[in-house]
């Protein structure tokens, strides 16, 4: 048997109750359904870091001015190429603010407003 550990998770009262609802209806644990929950995304990023896109390893974290954002074609140019964009949250395009890439999905990358 493997060592286990033990280490205190903080989160709110919201998300514990929905996590205790998801366990008892899977009659699991609370305890069990986190550590399947925690393996199945860390293989799910160990797929995604092999099968990485050009993309992904070149613009996630790359800074946008709001001049390389076309809000009217919903388009952005990174490297010289032109992508739809999305802004996290829904959030609307502010033309004073920097953004930077947080996702690329294909031909789509997320942006988040750069924070001062």
């Amino acid at each position: 048997m493997e060592d286990m550990a033990t280490f205190l998770l903080r989160m709110p009262q919201a998300l514990k109750r929905k996590l205790e609802q998801r366990a008892k209806q899977e009659n699991r644990s609370v305890n069990s359904l986190l550590q399947t929950m925690i393996e199945n995304e860390l293989e799910s990023l160990k797929q995604i870091d092999t099968v990485t896109s050009l993309e992904h390893r070149q613009f996630i974290g790359q800074v946008i001015s709001s001049k390389q954002i076309d809000q009217e074609n919903g388009l952005v140019q990174v490297n010289g190429i032109f992508y739809r964009y999305l802004i996290e949250s829904n959030q609307n395009f502010d033309s004073t603010k920097s953004y930077i890439v947080i996702e690329a999905n294909g031909n789509i990358l997320t942006l988040r407003p750069v924070v001062l």
